[in-house]
């Protein structure tokens, strides 16, 4: 697959838009177009290969599916995964000849985007590292009470930092990152070692993003039986994603009645019990 310098000029505006606040910043960006599932689609609109962007994107989210920012600490960027590494991906996928769908192609997939999620934290810190810049001149402004100018400092100067943190290096990236793909499977067949082991290793990697998931919610053993039985359900009658999201859904609308039918009850017991006597 060859990314052309158009595709890979789309794929940087993508990158810039995920976290500017023109697109609304943490709410609009980051939550929804910066990450895996929904830029696997966009990729694979830009790439012209719609089911394995999606593919690569769902791969690539359930790594980073329990993924916080506590204090502004990020541990990997999903930015970069979704706009650096998915097409990426989608090209060393084309240069090898496998298919998203299998698990040798999702392993890959997986591979690519933490490697490249890794790399990206310092485009982040760049970008935060340059904006700092804006703030100085956003007190200031404060300062002399030129509140006007605040609308350049939010709206318009951060444009810099993510032409130069998010922009340049997502394009440069892109469309060398095809030829360097080449290279890598001249240097790596797939029969050796080094691929063996990426396989072993990529393949490995979703269970992390469950693990850090499952740290998060469950509270108690009994917390467990929900997930293994998702899990059961999803193996015995072979359902996909979507027929997964319905049920879990259908099971949480559950849950939820009843707890609110519980703390009705627990608050409310004693004036159901005198609207029954009179």
């Amino acid at each position: 697959m060859e990314i052309s310098w158009i595709q890979a000029i789309l794929l940087g505006l993508c990158a810039c838009l995920s976290s500017m606040p023109g697109m609304g910043g943490s709410s609009i960006g980051n939550y929804t177009l910066g990450r895996p599932l929904v830029g696997g689609l966009v990729c694979g609109l830009i790439l012209g290969d719609i089911t394995t962007g999606i593919l690569v994107g769902c791969a690539m989210q359930v790594v980073y599916i329990a993924l916080v920012t506590p204090g502004g600490t990020v541990s990997a960027d999903v930015r970069a995964v979704s706009y650096i590494g998915i097409p990426l991906a989608m090209a060393a996928l084309s240069s090898y000849g496998l298919d998203a769908a299998t698990s040798e192609g999702t392993a890959l997939a997986t591979s690519f985007g933490t490697m490249v999620g890794t790399l990206g934290t310092v485009l982040f810190y760049g970008t935060a590292t340059i904006n700092l810049v804006w703030q100085h001149i956003g007190w200031k402004a404060v300062e002399k009470r030129q509140y006007k100018k605040l609308y350049l400092v939010d709206m318009g100067l951060p444009w810099i930092s993510h032409l130069i943190c998010s922009f340049i290096p997502t394009v440069i990236m892109c469309k060398l990152g095809a030829d360097v793909v080449e290279m890598i499977k001249t240097a790596l067949p797939m029969d050796g070692l080094a691929m063996k082991t990426l396989f072993t290793v990529g393949s490995l990697l979703p269970c992390v993003g469950i693990a850090i998931l499952l740290k998060q919610i469950v509270k108690k053993m009994t917390d467990f039986i929900p997930f293994l039985f998702g899990v059961v359900l999803a193996a015995s009658m072979g359902i996909n994603l979507v027929s997964a999201t319905v049920i879990a859904g259908m099971f949480a609308i559950i849950t939820y009645k009843l707890k609110l039918l519980l703390l009705t009850k627990n608050s409310g017991g004693a004036d159901d019990d005198d609207e029954e006597e009179i």
